[in-house]
Order: C-alpha cells, then structure tokens, then sequence
C-alpha cells in the first residue's frame, strides 16, 4: 500500500509467488529430509560394511548437491525478489519485526552450505566417523533453517500473544510453532524417501536396486504416522475462528484440501508399489509420477495454510490489501487514495472517476484478482452485477465471508470502485436506483349494492396477508408458489348481529380476464409438484381453479378458502396485482343468495431480485424473477453454501427454499440445524443492503411508491409511517429473526457483525419468529387510542399467532380484519390501481372508505343506535384519518 509494487493484471503476483515458492518449499524440505537420509544412509552402509551404499550415497549427494543447494539457492532468492515485489509491506514487516531470526536463519544456512561441500568433495578423504559427523553437522544446520523459518511462517497464521506485546518470542513461538515444526519435519522425511527413489532407480544392480528401494520406502511410508498425529495436532491448535472460515466458508479451500489428501493416498500407495518386483523402466515411471504427485502434495498444503491466514497477510495484524487493522477507521474515514503514499489520485470527480476506480483495484484487489487472467479473474466473478449489486457486494465483502477483507474508503471510493468494475471491466450500465417503466393506469371498481333497510345480511371478506408475493421462477426455483388466502364472515344483520357458521356456503369465483391462469404454466406445475412433493401433502394447486368454495374454521367462525392460484396476470398477460373476486354467500338447501361483495386478492410477482443480481423484468418489463435473476442467485447460493442447487435445476428439479428453510408460512419445518427462511434471507443481505430504513425494504418488497404494485396499501402509508416503524430497519429486523434462531448453523456468524440502529444494543432486541410474532398494534393504538406523535410497534412483539391483527378477534367473536381490511392494506387504504379497489367493503356498505362501523356507523350490522362500546374501546370516537385514498 505504502510502496511500490509490480502489478500483474493478467498474471496477478499471487499466482507468480505460488509458482516459486511451492517448488522451492518442496526442495527445501527435501534439504532438511535429504540431510537426515544422507547421515543415517553413511551410517548404515558403515555399519554393515556395504560399499555399494557408500557408492550410492555419493551419487545421491551429487544430485542431492545440484538440487538444494542450486536450484533451491536460485529458487530461495527468487522468493524474496518476487515477495518484494509483490508484497512489500508484509516482507518489510517480517523483516524488521524478525530480524534477529533471519540474521541467524542466515548462519545456519551458511553451515548448511559449508557442510554439503565438504561432504561432497571429501567424501573420500574424510575418515568414516567425520565424514558421519559432517553429514550429521549438514542435517543439524538444515533443520535449524526450518525451524526458524517455521517460527516466521506459523506466525503469520497464528501471532498469538505478539499483537499485544509485539515481543520477539511471543511472535516465534507462536500456538501452532510447534506442531507445524514437527509435521514439517515428517513431511521432510516422507520427501527425502520420494527424492531417495530418483538415484535408485537408476543403479544398475536388480538385487541391490531392490534392496535400496525397499529403504526408500520405509522414508516414505513410515513419516505418515507423524502427518497423521502432527497434522491433527496442527489443524486444532489453529483458532477455531480461523478454521471455521477457511473449511466453512472459503470455497477455495476443498480443492486444495482434497490435493492434499488424494496426494497423500496416492503417495502412500506408491511406497507400497516400490516395494514390488517391477522392471527398472517401471520403477522409473513410478519415481517420476511419484515426485510429481509429492510436488502436488506439497503444493496443497501450501495452499491451505496460507488460504487459512485470509484475509489477512498476517493474521489479525495485516489484511493482504498491505493495510494494517489499526488503520482501518482512519482509512475509512478520510479516503484510501489519501492513505495510499503511491497513488496519483488523491480525490474523485466525475472526470477522474473511472480512473480512480482503476486505482482502488489495483490497490485493493489486484492481491488476488486478475483481470482477464488465469486465476481468480475478476470479471466472471462479477460480471452478473448491476451496479446497485457490485456496491452490495462492495459494501458486505468481509462480514460474513471473513475470507476477503473489507473494502476500504469513503462512499464515493466505494462508488468509484464499483462504477469501474461495472462500467468498464463488465461493460454494464451504471443504474444505481432502477425506476419502473410502466405506467400504472386506474381502474374504476365497481361497488356492490347494499340496502342497509332491507338487507339482513354483511358479508365481509379479506385477504390474509395483504400482499401474497409468489416467485415465478419455478423451472429454477420455487420460494412462494401462487397460493392466496381469502377469509370470510358471515353477519346477520339484527338489535344482536350474531356471525352465521352453519346453513350456509360462501363461494368465490375471479372476475372476467383471469380464470385461466394455465397460461403462465410454470407457475403452478412446477409449484405444485415442487410444493406438495416436499412438504409431503397435497397442495391442491392444480385443482383448486379460479372458483370454488369456502371451508368453515370453526375454531375463529371464518370461512377461508385457501391456495386460490391466482397470479398477478390477465389472461392477456397485462400486469394486475390487484384481481378482483366475487364472493357470494347463500344457503345451503334453498340456494338463496343472502350477501354478495367483492374483494382484492393481492398478489405479486415484482420481487427485486434483479436490482442486485442482474437481469431483466420477466414479464413485459414490469414483473417477475427472469432466468438470468434466478440462475444468478442459484449460482450464488452454491458457491456460498456449497449446493448444487444449479444443477439439480438444469435437471428438471428445482427445488423449493421451504425444503431446506423452516417457513411458519406455509407450515414447512426445513431441516432442523438450518435457519429458518426469513432468517436466512433477511439475515444474509442485511450485511450487503447498505440503504437506510424503507428504502431497504424497498429493493426487493414490492412496496416502493412509484413501483409497479406498491403494496403498501394503508391508512399508515398516508401518515408517513413506514415499514420500519414497525418491522425496524433492515439490521435490526434481521437481528430479532436471528435471535430466535440461536443454536442453528449461521445464526451466531450472520449476528456477529450485525449492529442494532434503533436501540442502544442488539441484546435489546426481542427475539421473534416470522409469520408468528409481529408488531402488535396495541403497542401504538395503547386502548385502542390514537397512536402518540411518533409511533413504533418495533420491538413489540405480540405474544403468539392468535394475537396477531391478522388473527385476532374481538369480544363478539369478529375478526379485526373483517372491519379494518387487510394488514398493510388497512382502511382508508390507497390503491394505484383503482382510488377503492381495496376498500370495496366500507364504500359498500357504508358510502367511506373507512373502517367499517367507523364515524358511528354502527347500523351497518345492528338495526338499533348503538351507545357502548362492544367490540372495543374507543368505537364510538369519529375517525381521525381522514385522508384522500386518491
């Protein structure tokens, strides 16, 4: 950050480090290992009086000599020249913090060097018992390299006590020093026995070939005890923060993992192979696969431990961006092209901001990603991006997948960054607030007729939730299939209005233009063979049709048809969220027709998905999840959650979120150790949706003003409440839903790096479950009493289901809904579609569009004045919001 660094856009500097360093460690362990076997090979050949090993360990020595002292020497310089280049910061950081180390590293090194040639060149002259004790000297000093160097390399994983102290020791013999010092030194030996093949394989003499190979083997075969009891060792002396996310989380790690243990079998059965009677030629292709495979070995442990340390260089301390942790709030404060002594542009404008877009790449990306290049290249990592998404993305990188640091800066560097990697790496349009392209043209609705003399009856009907949202995904995934509850009461009108449950039925039939919803047919085959198949029940959706009849719930007195399959769709394709039903109630023997009204099933398809993830409208460019929207978020899904969601797809089987996902909803119990769906959902992009309060709910509800559907319907909406008021802001909703999901994978990882707005702490938040537990009105409306100046419901739960406004009764057994219409379509509610298409009722039988029997208009259901309050407190008030619903 602070230096002058080679960049590498096509190549990257990480890949060119890997390159060296993996053959280089490779034969230095080879040296440490190579020294041992040498040493102990002289010993045994003394010992048993053998010339012929005296013969083979000087050739091997020879070789031996070429390899680590040669090609490892050039392959050593060429790590530090390469590092310096790549990653000063960190280099210069080991260096001055470990410099008494590398001053003795170097000293050894020199003995090691010393050692080998006078091995090698007096190998004849020297008496058995010096040129032992040399060969002993040459393996001493190597393996006082590696210890060393361990101390300096495991630190970098595991600095323990040393962020505190800063002290040399501390930092040396960090938590994991010892047990990498000891799998080190076994793996050493393992590849000492891998190399010890290469010279054999090439002696003339079958019986002494053989006799040699077997000794190799017992080098190769017998270091696995050690990897097995050092490397468990190892892997749980790591802190388990740091192995959660490396094994968890960091998709690169399984590769490089199954490298790792592949290789390990596969070197363990070539050691067992070598002890077989083959042909010289076959045991020379055996040696080579063999070095090779170690090679891959080495390269996947390699590659897992230093994947383990991200995303830091040096873990705690120093980010692979070179930006010290201490610098982070100062940074993000006062801007990273500032902080960055090598940066040209220091502050950002419209003609510079791709530019410096370009600069904050290089200096915060370019560690790891490419550009068009061979490996982690940036642009299909990105490439299914709005811009609104590549900000998301900018914005949550780091939270949850610890993996990649955080990206630092101001907003506007934030936005420049984004604007590059959109604009000019991915050639996509810069839309930060996408707005909708069709008009919305009102309707007229029809109301009923209703003769408050004559009449004996108040039929009164009422979606359940306000708003059914229903993805249209289906052929790729299923989250809501289209299923809408419509409930209904029955009043006979009277001086004691009682609610009629028995001798009559209640029917409902879609109005003309939508009885054949068959014409969207991935809607609902796949829903219901995905829905029933699941959940293991019949869902009916298939045979439910546009028509049919209510069912009793004796236990509220309602009747309630549910799963009704209406989509947001004429039969002309034309985008209506709003279809009208007629309902009608009669009795069952005669057939007479007691009430007749009409009410909205509420029901969309403009799910945000593609202000994030890409694509475009699915349908006429209002609505609908298209399949470049969903085959970006399966996408997404498995790559972060390691499913095969995608495929399954590509196969014929989406699959619905419920399988997996709890959801109170629909009453699916999802797999026990996973988060419940609004849960996981709200508490994943609660991380990346940076917007504050509606307008976060905005991006994918569809409840924006000037949106194609605009579901925030209600009297509330006109007195400038807004979702937050009662559900909180998007941090805050996603912390009470986690809280109640406590004990579930991710619940503790997704809370962590969330923070409550709305309270003083996220521990003040009550924990709740969706669909069960909500903001109870009664929070505002204390007696049911107007709301004081700046109402809020957050963090007010109601204690259960049946206390729910959704649910609730009052004394005289009558639904709230059934007078106060739908939630968030509650009395006078606004409709774009239509000024009363949600307020049918009370202009039926009341002439207002407010609550029924509101403004003392009881005699809507009794024939006499009424002068108590029956069904609550404060009845008898005149309404208060008296609003245009225009």
């Amino acid at each position: 950050m602070n230096y002058p660094y080679w960049d590498l856009p096509q190549i990257g500097g990480a890949s060119l480090i890997a390159l060296i360093s993996i053959v280089h460690v490779y034969v230095a362990h080879l040296a440490v290992g190579g020294g041992a076997f040498i040493w102990l090979t002289d010993l045994k050949g003394a010992r048993e009086k053998n010339v012929k090993i005296h013969q083979y360990i000087r050739k091997y020595t020879w070789f031996f000599l070429l390899l680590t002292m040669i090609f490892g020497g050039v392959t050593g310089v060429g790590i530090w020249f390469i590092i310096a280049l790549v990653h000063p910061s960190a280099t210069s950081s080991l260096i001055h913090y470990f410099v008494f180390g590398w001053a003795i590293e170097w000293v050894f090194f020199l003995g090691e060097i010393t050692a080998l040639l006078v091995y090698h060149y007096k190998f004849d002259q020297l008496s058995h018992r010096n040129r032992h004790r040399v060969a002993f000297l040459y393996f001493l000093f190597a393996w006082l390299s590696l210890f060393i160097i361990n101390g300096i390399l495991s630190f970098m994983l595991t600095p323990g006590k040393w962020l505190v102290t800063q002290n040399f020791w501390h930092g040396f013999l960090n938590p994991t020093f010892l047990p990498s010092l000891l799998f080190r030194t076994s793996a050493a030996a393992m590849i000492a026995g891998l190399f010890g093949y290469v010279t054999v394989v090439f002696e003339q003499g079958a019986s002494f070939r053989r006799t040699m190979l077997r000794y190799c083997s017992k080098w190769t075969l017998f270091p696995f005890l050690g990897l097995v009891i050092f490397g468990a060792w190892y892997l749980f002396s790591i802190p388990k923060h740091i192995s959660t996310i490396t094994f968890n989380f960091n998709p690169q790690t399984i590769p490089f993992v199954y490298t790792l243990l592949i290789s390990s079998i596969l070197i363990f059965i070539g050691g067992i192979a070598a002890l077989l009677k083959a042909k010289q030629s076959t045991q020379k292709m055996l040696t080579f696969v063999l070095v090779i495979i170690g090679l891959a070995w080495m390269g996947g442990f390699e590659y897992v431990r230093e994947i383990a340390r991200k995303p830091y260089v040096i873990n705690d301390f120093m980010f692979s961006t070179s930006v010290l942790k201490s610098d982070v709030d100062q940074i993000n404060q006062t801007g990273l092209l500032k902080y960055a002594k090598w940066s040209k542009i220091k502050e950002i404008n419209d003609e510079n901001r791709i530019e410096a877009g370009s600069e904050l790449f290089r200096l915060q990306c370019s560690g790891c990603h490419t550009i068009n290049g061979i490996r982690n290249d940036i642009i299909p990592r990105t490439h299914m991006f709005t811009y609104m998404g590549m900000l998301a993305q900018l914005d949550g990188q780091g939270k949850v997948l610890k993996y990649m640091p955080r990206v630092l800066g101001t907003e506007e560097e934030k936005k420049a960054l984004a604007a590059y990697i959109v604009l000019e790496l991915n050639d996509k349009e810069l839309i930060e607030n996408p707005e909708p392209s069709k008009p919305i043209i009102p309707e007229t609705t029809a109301i009923p007729p209703f003769n408050s003399r004559t009449d004996q009856y108040v039929l009164l009907v009422w979606n359940d939730l306000g708003m059914h949202c229903i993805s249209d995904s289906d052929p790729w995934f299923v989250i809501l299939p289209p299923a809408n509850t419509l409930e209904a009461q029955l009043i006979r009108r009277g001086t004691r209005p009682e609610i009629v449950t028995d001798g009559v039925e209640i029917t409902y039939a879609v109005q003309k233009g939508f009885e054949n919803p068959s014409k969207h047919v991935d809607f609902w085959e796949y829903a219901d063979r995905i829905f029933g198949a699941k959940l293991g029940k019949d869902t009916g959706l298939a045979g439910t049709g546009m028509s049919g009849a209510f069912e009793l719930d004796d236990y509220t007195a309602t009747f309630v048809a549910e799963k009704i399959p209406v989509v947001p769709y004429s039969d002309n394709g034309t985008y209506q969220p709003y279809p009208i039903f007629d309902i009608e109630a009669r009795e069952t023997e005669s057939g007479e027709l007691l009430a007749a009204t009409k009410v909205v099933a509420p029901v969309s398809t403009e799910m945000g998905c593609r202000n994030c993830h890409g694509g475009d409208w699915r349908w006429n460019n209002t609505s609908g999840l298209s399949e470049e929207t969903a085959i970006n978020i399966l996408k997404a899904h498995d790559r972060i959650n390691r499913t095969d969601l995608y495929d399954q797809a590509r196969k014929g089987k989406p699959q619905l979120c419920q399988n997996c996902h709890a959801d109170p909803a629909m009453g699916a119990a999802g797999k026990a150790d996973l988060l419940n769906l609004s849960a996981a959902l709200h508490g994943w992009h609660a991380h990346y949706l940076a917007k504050e309060g509606a307008e976060a709910c905005m991006l994918c509800h569809p409840s924006h003003p000037t949106g194609n559907t605009r579901c925030s319907r209600s009297v509330h909406v006109k007195k400038g409440i807004k979702c937050t008021d009662c559900h909180g802001n998007f941090a805050d909703h996603a912390i009470a839903l986690l809280k109640d999901q406590q004990g579930r994978r991710s619940a503790e990882l997704l809370l962590e790096a969330l923070e409550a707005t709305q309270v003083a702490s996220k521990e003040e938040i009550n924990p709740r479950t969706p669909w069960l537990k909500l903001p109870d009105c009664l929070s505002c409306h204390v007696d049911y009493d107007k709301p004081g100046e700046h109402p809020s419901s957050f963090n007010k739960w109601t204690p259960g289901p049946y206390a729910l406004y959704r649910n609730r009764t009052d004394r005289s057994g009558t639904r709230c809904t059934a007078c106060h219409g739908s939630p968030h379509a509650e009395y006078p509610a606004t409709n774009a579609y239509g000024p009363n298409r949600d307020n049918i009722q009370p202009m039926q039988y009341t002439g207002e569009p407010y609550p029924i029997g509101s403004n003392e208009k009881c005699e809507v259901c009794h024939i006499q004045e009424m002068k108590f309050e029956i069904h609550h407190h404060n009845l008898l008030k005149m309404f208060r919001n008296k609003v245009s619903v225009h």
